[in-house]
Formats: structure tokens, sequence, C-alpha cells
């Protein structure tokens, strides 16, 4: 059953058409096959009652009698004129003995009846002889309404066997050609019925997720719910594709909208530090000689840098810049240290540096990337380990691709910074964007993330696969 589940719907129905029609056959084939058996049993219920009757009215006086002599010679007359179909006949008295047979060898005088009588079957309810060629019969000998004696009839029926088995052959032969014949047909006429669901089917399950009109050519040209469905489905496929083309002109708009928006935001953060620093430079150059005043105007372009910063830095973690066009030279490992460095020192921290990799082998992954992953996870070590602490990089190249491992020892990631590393499921709200970025970076090029606890030191290691055909730097 499971395996015609899983069938097509087309090829089901079909098969369920040629049952249907099978079973038909068979019926009408039982039906025919009892209609002869009743007739056969009508017929030799016919014969067996003239027989009977005719002799008991010869042998019903002789029988009284107990004339012998009599009834032997009525049996002898009664076979001569009989069609042939009289195998044996005897008679017995009331007591169950044979007074005369047909055949006194299978029934001698006086001899008990009761020998001969299996499988008789009583004239009043004679039922079908089957496939046995002999039929016996047993019916009251009866005279002046007095029952005499009984007389035991047997046919000779091989005829009508042989009648029914040829019948039967015929039947059965003539049924199963008609009955393939017709599931056949029927299976080749509701396959064809259905495979227009077939191909609607097949298109939609071919679709994966974006359907597709159907072709005119496959659609059925006549009318009916067939075809109504195909333009039904053709006509949901256009609206999904013009929904869709919608969607994206609705996220195009909306593109541009939050670039507006953004732009407007990043001026308005701007603009209001610029205006303090350039207020600051404006005192600086009026105020030259007085240091209380310096030391305030510097304090001022401090806060505003700082600012400023800020400002880029969640610019930079909202919006990152795609540059996969420039590999990754020693320069940019250099700029990274630098960069670094000056947060390493404002906070008097300990910096530990480690680079193995030769110019041509850093050539394969872009700088951009690289830089903003390595960036990220520094500046994030540095904010761990707080002032006075010490954070590392090491950055090796070799068979299994880059490995970029960033230590810091502070007291480790929490529970939201570490699903933003490490989970593909929505981060948790609060905190910055730079480990989520990390993340996204590291899967795009095609790497994965560990994060462990080395005694002391949080360790968070970014492995990125080599490419094929490395670049020159």
């Amino acid at each position: 059953m499971r395996r015609l589940r899983r069938l097509p719907i087309g090829a089901r129905a079909a098969l369920a058409a040629a049952a249907m029609t099978a079973a038909v056959g068979l019926l009408a084939s039982w039906l025919v096959l009892t209609a002869l058996a009743e007739t056969q049993r009508d017929r030799l219920a016919e014969v067996v009652r003239m027989h009977v009757d005719g002799l008991s009215l010869a042998l019903g006086p002789a029988a009284q009698r107990r004339d012998i002599w009599e009834i032997y010679d009525t049996l002898d007359r009664a076979a001569a004129t009989g069609d042939g179909r009289l195998a044996l006949t005897v008679v017995a008295d009331d007591r169950g003995l044979v007074l005369a047979a047909s055949d006194p060898r299978r029934a001698p005088t006086d001899s008990a009846l009761a020998a001969l009588m299996d499988e008789a079957q009583p004239i009043d309810a004679l039922g079908d002889p089957g496939l046995s060629a002999r039929l016996r019969v047993l019916a009251p000998l009866a005279h002046q309404g007095r029952r005499v004696g009984d007389i035991l009839t047997e046919l000779d029926v091989a005829d009508l066997v042989t009648e029914r088995r040829r019948v039967t052959l015929a039947l059965l032969i003539g049924n199963t050609i008609a009955t393939a014949s017709l599931t056949l047909a029927s299976y080749l006429v509701v396959r064809r019925a259905l495979r227009p669901l077939e191909t609607l089917a097949r298109r939609m399950g071919d679709a994966d997720g974006a359907p597709t009109a159907i072709p005119l050519d496959e659609a059925p040209r006549s009318g009916g719910e067939i075809a109504r469905l195909f333009r039904t489905y053709n006509g949901m496929v256009a609206a999904i594709a013009d929904k869709a083309d919608a969607g994206r002109r609705l996220a195009e708009r909306e593109r541009f909208v939050s670039l507006g928006r953004l732009a407007s935001s990043l001026a308005h953060e701007i603009n209001n530090p610029l205006g303090g620093l350039l207020a600051a430079a404006d005192t600086l150059r009026s105020y030259a000689d007085r240091p209380e005043v310096v030391r305030s105007s510097a304090g001022l372009i401090e806060r505003g840098l700082s600012r400023l910063r800020d400002v880029a830095q969640a610019a930079l973690d909202q919006h990152r810049i795609a540059d996969d066009a420039a590999p990754m030279t020693p320069e940019d490992v250099d700029d990274m240290r630098l960069l670094i460095g000056a947060e390493t020192g404002r906070l008097g921290q300990r910096l530990d540096w480690r680079v193995a990799a030769e110019p041509a082998a850093l050539a394969q992954w872009p700088a951009t990337r690289l830089r903003q992953i390595a960036l990220n996870l520094l500046l994030n070590a540095s904010a761990a380990a707080g002032r006075g602490g010490r954070l590392g990089l090491a950055l090796t190249v070799g068979d299994g691709g880059l490995r970029l491992e960033v230590r810091d020892d502070g007291p480790g990631l929490g529970a939201a910074a570490l699903a933003r590393l490490t989970s593909a499921e929505a981060p948790p709200p609060g905190g910055g964007l730079g480990l989520r970025l990390v993340r996204e970076l590291a899967i795009e090029l095609g790497g994965s993330i560990e994060h462990a606890r080395d005694g002391a030191e949080t360790v968070v290691a970014v492995t990125l696969p080599g490419r094929p055909g490395t670049r020159e730097a």
C-alpha cells in the first residue's frame, strides 16, 4: 500500500479503474456460471421426475404384490425406451430391500438399498451435480396414495459435465480477453485524462519555491475543469511574479529611503561635533598663549573626535563596504597593528603580535574583510582586557588555510556576546554588532569560528579555507 501511495495520481487512478473492470469481469463470469448450473439442475430435475413418475405408475401394483418378474420387465422396457442417460434403476420395498434392478449384479434382489444410497439426493431437494459424471436420485414409490417402496435412479450426466467444462473454459478465455482489453483501455483512458494533472503536479514540484507558468503546448486544448485549473494556476504564477516584482521595487525604494535617512543621521551626528571642533580651533588660534585655554580646547577637540569615531564605528558596524578586489598584504597587517596599537597604548595594555605568513600566501584572502574581522576581534579583546591587561594576535597560513587567533586575559565573553559570535539565531537586543559582523564575514568567506577558555585567557580563532589559485601580492 505504501508503494501504491507513492505512485502518481494518474497511475493510481488508472490502476483503480483497471481493478474495477477486472472485478466486473469476474462477477459477470460468476453470474454466467451460476445461471448455467441452475439451468442444468432444472433439466436434470425434469428428466428425473418424468422417469420416476412413469415408473411409479407402472411399478406401483407390481411392487405392492412383490411381483419381481413384472418389475424386471418394466425396467427393461423403460431402459429400451430411455435416452441413454439412465445408468441404473433400483426398486425397493417399504422395508428398504431391493426387489429388482436394471443391473442385478450391482443391486441383487433382497439386498439392502442403503448400500447404494451414498451421495444419493432426494428428488425434492435436487442439487448441483458439480463435476461428477454420475448423479443418484432417491424418490418414493407410491400406489393409490400409499408409499409401497423407493426408486433409486443413477443418471449419467457426463455430457452435462463436459458441457459445463467447455462453457466454463470458453467463458474464462473470452472474459479474460475482454477483461484484459477493457482493463488496458480503461487504464489508458484514465491515464490520458489525468495526464494534465500530472503535468501540473510536476510543474509545482519542480518550482522549488518559485513557481513557473505552464506553456500553452502542455495545457489541455479542450475546455473543462482541467483547462480552467491550468488557467487558474498560470494566473496565480503571474500574480506571484507581480507581487515579487512589487516587493523588489518596494525594497529598492526602502533602501534608498534608508540611505537617505542614514546620510541625514550621519550629517547630523557629524555636524554637531564639527561645530565644537571648529570653535575649539578658533579658540586655540586666538588664545594660543594661554595654557588653560589650550588645555580646555584640547579636551573639547578630544571629546569631539571621540564622538566622530563612535559615529564612524557605528556606521561601519551597520554598513560595511565590500572590497574583494584588493588582496591582503603585509602592509595591511602593519596597518592593523598601528590602529590597535593606539588603543592598547591609551589603556596601557601589552600587545603580543605574531604573524607567520608569506605575502603570496596572504594574497589568497581579501584585505577589507580580513581587516574587519581582525580589528573587531582585537577591539573586543582590548575592551575585555581593560586597563593594564594583555591581548595578542597570532596569524598563520598553512595547508588548512588561514588561522587568525585573538587572545585576551579579560573575564571572558558573556552569553549575549557569545551568541552574537557563534549562533545563527537572531542576536539578543543590546550591545554592539562587531561580533555579529565577524561571524557574517567568516561565513561569507567559507570559514569557521572557535571559542575557548584557555586558563585565564579567552581565545577566539577564525579559520578561513584557502582559495584555488593563489594570487600574487
